[in-house]
């Protein structure tokens, strides 16, 4: 019961350190660019950066591979690799405008819209990668029901298809709904 309990857990430890991995291979692409001014081995670090996530994948093939049921933790991998996936560019983005700024001698990084209908366009563009990670999401979910092949075994990924339905809602409420109901026009140069 407890090399159960192990391999169980071995999958959420897998999750973390995938994640670790991701944003350790993203800053250091970005000192290697930045501080080192190794733009090859910047750009191979930046380009292994969504390695982790493909490691992340074959760690849970090879688990469900080697026969394990699947649990709450298989489905979360996939919901990691999904929001990863949707939104890498935007998070590389982001961390390489203000290495820029702060190490490179670049301009100040970009900022949100606070103001006027950039805000909510803003919002929307982020609620349509949250639609594109849930996406992702259930096309990985039903490749590994399909994987599996059997009903019983994958019972733990049903969840899985209604928790990103959760989030898609609560994020067009929090996000476009929030911006558009709270709007506030862009100030006046008068």
């Amino acid at each position: 019961m407890n090399a159960m309990r192990l391999a169980d857990n071995t999958l959420y430890v897998l999750i973390v350190a995938c994640e670790a991995a991701f944003w350790m291979v993203l800053f250091s692409g970005l000192a290697a660019r930045y501080l080192l001014r190794w733009d090859r081995i910047s750009w191979l670090l930046l380009w292994c950066v969504p390695l982790t996530d493909f490691a992340l994948l074959v760690f849970t093939v090879m688990d469900l591979n080697n026969g394990a049921t699947v649990t709450f933790a298989h489905g979360l991998a996939t919901a990691y690799v999904g929001f990863t996936v949707a939104f890498g560019s935007t998070m590389i983005r982001w961390a390489d405008q203000r290495f820029a700024y702060r190490y490179g001698g670049g301009p100040p990084p970009s900022l949100p819209p606070t103001h006027g209908w950039a805000v909510v366009w803003y919002e929307i563009k982020l609620w349509g990668l949250c639609i594109l990670a849930i996406c992702i999401i259930y096309i990985l979910l039903i490749a590994m029901i399909g994987f599996v092949g059997a009903p019983g075994r994958t019972e733990a990924l049903n969840i899985w298809f209604r928790i990103p339905q959760g989030t898609v809602l609560l994020w067009f409420i929090f996000g476009p709904l929030w911006s558009m109901v709270f709007f506030k026009r862009a100030p006046s140069n008068t």
